[in-house]
């Protein structure tokens, strides 16, 4: 959530730059600006009620010592009639500052100075793009055909059990789904990222905290008699270890691991991309967490991008990495790269991690802030998260772009984790 100074001091700014997300802000600014003014004013009133109820109820005492009954008591009830004055005032208060806060949070972050313009994925900028390309023999399939070749993932049975975009992994499939999640996790270790187990459910308020309400609950799983909502990525709960919590300069950086299974309806993305592993209800994925001082979370978004950049180059996987435009930036972000892998059986190009700078926008929603040495005033700190990675279309590209007329090669950074070197 931006921060009500920050729309005050930068006006103009903040509407320019939300354009960059093709939103004109101009209407719903005014508006928060114009009930912060209403705010103030009603907040000046009920002060000034209040200070004229004090002052009247210490008169009171003395009248009434003094003999004056018939004053004490004209005084008295001007002073009930002041209270309730403030009492309206301060419910008043309330309902403007709740408006306030409806307003605040429909405004998405703003995008970093070298977010490009732009509507969509199609004007994503390509970084960099590196990685050998497969030559596959004659016969090379999907890995949807590859799976039910080698029996090692089954979508229909996973259509049985729960519905569709719940596959089933069988065998080597899940020994593969395995090796990946200790891989990635053992690599982030070695990067300094302290690991964390998370629930799986999260309450409102660490929904909110992150971001993912009220903007995504449409995309959510909602228990609804416990008001829970599934994770859609372990960084909703890893982030908010650190809501309504003050740090200190010397804690930075925090730098958090987990692996989860996520949840995601993917409400209105039937028909976009869905054989297959390539769009799931429920997947597994690792994430990396970042906590950082202001002045140093783009040097840390940096380097969570060129560790991710080594997962994927370990694995021997062709890859791209694109700088999202703003058309395409979530709404808490204010700077996302985005790496997508090389799926040769398909001939496509698919997502696998994102990694994000929020800088204070999750921030100010969690309240978590830090306090420089030696100062008594707090600061709210940077937010990053990235996926170390997401596991169904790293394992879509490894099957489609290691199969072979005998079976498919196993990576070599995974032939330890998994205990053999091929799926025939």
């Amino acid at each position: 959530m931006l921060t009500l100074k920050y729309i005050q001091e930068n006006k103009e700014e903040a509407i320019a730059k939300l354009k960059i997300k093709n939103l004109d802000a101009t209407d719903i600014i005014a508006d928060i600006l114009a009930k912060d003014e209403g705010r103030k004013r009603t907040q000046k009133e009920q002060d000034e009620s209040l200070a004229v109820m004090n002052s009247i109820s210490k008169e009171v005492g003395q009248l009434f010592k003094t003999g004056k009954v018939e004053e004490a008591n004209k005084a008295k009830e001007k002073s009930g009639q002041l209270k309730e004055q403030a009492k309206n005032l301060g419910q008043k208060l309330t309902q403007i500052e709740s408006e306030l806060h409806n307003l605040l949070v429909q405004l998405p972050n703003i995008p970093h100075e070298t977010v490009p313009p732009g509507k969509g994925e199609d004007e994503n900028v390509t970084v960099r793009e590196a990685g050998k390309m497969p030559e596959l023999h004659s016969e090379a399939m999907p890995h949807w055909d590859l799976a039910k070749k080698y029996d090692i993932i089954d979508f229909e049975l996973g259509v049985k059990i729960t519905g569709a975009g719940f596959p089933v992994y069988k065998g080597k499939g899940a020994k593969l789904q395995r090796a990946l999640i200790n891989f990635f996790l053992n690599e982030n270790e070695k990067a300094g990222f302290t690991e964390i187990m998370p629930p799986l459910v999260v309450n409102e308020a660490s929904g909110f905290g992150t971001g993912q309400l009220p903007d995504k609950e449409g995309q959510m799983y909602h228990v609804g008699i416990d008001n829970l909502y599934l994770i859609p990525t372990a960084e909703v709960p890893v982030t908010n270890i650190y809501r309504d919590v003050i740090l200190t300069s010397k804690d930075f950086p925090v730098k958090h691991t987990a692996y989860s299974s996520c949840f995601r309806r993917e409400a209105g993305s039937y028909g976009k991309d869905v054989r297959g592993l390539n769009r799931l209800h429920q997947f597994e994925k690792v994430e990396v967490v970042a906590i950082e001082h202001p002045a140093k979370s783009y040097e840390t978004l940096d380097s969570m991008v060129k560790h991710v950049e080594s997962l994927i180059q370990k694995l021997g996987l062709p890859y791209r990495l694109l700088r999202l435009c703003g058309g395409d930036l979530s709404f808490t972000s204010a700077l996302t790269f985005d790496f997508e892998v090389y799926a040769a059986g398909q001939d496509k190009w698919l997502e696998v991690s994102s990694v994000s700078n929020f800088e204070s926008y999750q921030a100010n929603r969690l309240k978590l802030r830090f306090k420089e040495e030696g100062q008594k005033k707090t600061q709210l700190a940077h937010t990053l998260n990235g996926s170390a990675l997401a596991l169904p279309r790293i394992v879509a590209a490894i099957l489609e772009n290691y199969q072979t007329p005998k079976g498919i090669k196993i990576p070599d950074e995974l032939i330890k984790y998994c205990g053999f070197d091929i799926i025939n």
